[in-house]
């Protein structure tokens, strides 16, 4: 009988950093295991997370909360709706703030409607505009609370706060945690004025600014393009990439993919990515199949850059986009979904949307596109074998890690 390589200590710490990263709030009662492996290591995470990425790292008996730092303006995902998934709204992330302000100092137990009120008051006390109690607005109010459930601040003892969407007089009788609260907030909500003041100060890398930058980018993000990063950090990750690749993988288990164009982080169990490419689902196999078509008719791997020779991206119209999605729907109509087949106009910028998210595709300021040269890499070979479904052979490959925008906050 083979016995069991037991585990390290650097095993464990590996496991529990990476556990971090996945989900930067971790609770006891939710997590038990996973709770007690950070609590275990957590000296030793905390210098790790601070020296590293300039993250703080907070445990006590209860929850184990890693701070991350955030990418900046227009960096990192938004937050979504439990359930189907679409992306918290403006006007959500509103709600989301101020019942953040309003359970700081609310008592212990609380009913749904005196939370609302107390809501809408602070919103008049900080001048923000929410409009009258329409359907939608009660639904992003709801979007805000089923978050705080999901994330241990607000417990369901009777009834639930998903009725007031349709029903504003549905009542709950709620449970509000103040201490997962603080826990929640990287910058106290007070040291900001506004929504970019926010942003700011959460993103600043600190003394280390350089190293601490890239860092984030490389453990956060599908790829690191060098085009995307100032002078300063695009010299900084020329000159130290294969150090940082060995660092990446002893602290998180993520292995680095090397190229003249950039970075991509890989991880070999496929745990940590909240975005999997490729993916199966009729948008999965249409954003590949998408790629692939692009890559053939464009070749970015073949467009050098004026600067260092360094390949990089090919600009294309949005129409040509719109073109092949809308070939691929008549294609392959009997085995995809029907919310897109009926509704083929959803299609296409859900697809780009897909492309963007993984950085497989540029969108600028302007709204101009711009296919990258790492998605060549993902160009599958399509075989239809009928009667049975679409089957996508793509590159041998692990899928690149990616985090979710709440995790990068």
């Amino acid at each position: 009988m083979s016995r069991r390589r037991p585990v390290s200590i650097e095993d464990e710490r590996r496991d529990a950093a990476r556990l971090l990263l996945a989900a930067p709030l971790v609770r006891a009662s939710a997590n038990p295991e996973g709770h007690r492996l950070v609590r275990r290591h957590h000296d030793a995470l905390a210098q790790s997370f601070r020296s590293h990425l300039g993250y703080r790292l907070v445990v006590d008996a209860h929850v184990a909360r890693l701070h991350k730092g955030g990418l900046g303006p227009a960096q990192g995902r938004p937050l979504r709706r439990t359930g189907s998934g679409a992306p918290f709204t403006p006007r959500a992330y509103a709600y989301l703030a101020l019942a953040c302000s309003v359970l700081l100092t609310s008592r212990q137990q609380v009913l749904l409607s005196g939370v609302v009120v107390e809501i809408r008051h602070a919103a008049v006390e900080a001048g923000i505009e929410l409009g009258s109690d329409s359907r939608s607005d009660g639904r992003a109010l709801v979007q805000a609370l089923l978050q705080l459930v999901e994330w241990g601040v607000i417990t369901e003892d009777d009834g639930s706060v998903a009725g007031y969407g349709d029903d504003p007089a549905a009542e709950a009788l709620l449970w509000v945690d103040r201490e997962m609260v603080r826990h929640l907030l990287t910058i106290p909500l007070r040291e900001v004025d506004d929504p970019a003041t926010l942003v700011r100060l959460a993103a600043d890398p600190g003394p280390d600014g350089t190293r601490h930058a890239v860092r984030r980018r490389i453990v956060e993000e599908p790829v690191v393009m060098v085009d995307d990063l100032p002078e300063d950090e695009r010299a900084w990750l020329r000159q130290y990439q294969r150090r940082e690749a060995q660092y990446t993988e002893d602290l998180f288990g993520l292995r680095l993919e090397i190229r003249a164009e950039g970075v991509a982080a890989f991880d070999p169990l496929d745990e940590m990515t909240d975005m999997a490419f490729p993916r199966e689902a009729t948008l999965g196999q249409a954003a590949l199949l998408t790629v692939a078509e692009l890559v053939d008719r464009l070749r970015p791997d073949r467009i050098p850059n004026a600067r260092d020779g360094i390949i990089s991206a090919v600009g294309f119209d949005r129409g040509l986009l719109a073109e092949i999605v809308t070939g691929l729907i008549g294609l392959h109509r009997r085995r995809w979904s029907k919310e897109y087949t009926e509704h083929p106009d959803r299609l296409p910028g859900d697809v780009e949307d897909c492309l963007v998210d993984m950085g497989l595709v540029v969108r600028d300021t302007d709204g101009e596109l711009s296919l990258r040269a790492v998605a060549a890499r993902y160009a599958p070979d399509v075989e239809l074998v009928a009667p049975v479904p679409l089957t996508l052979d793509w590159p041998d490959t692990q899928q690149p890690h990616a985090q979710e925008g709440e995790n990068n906050s």
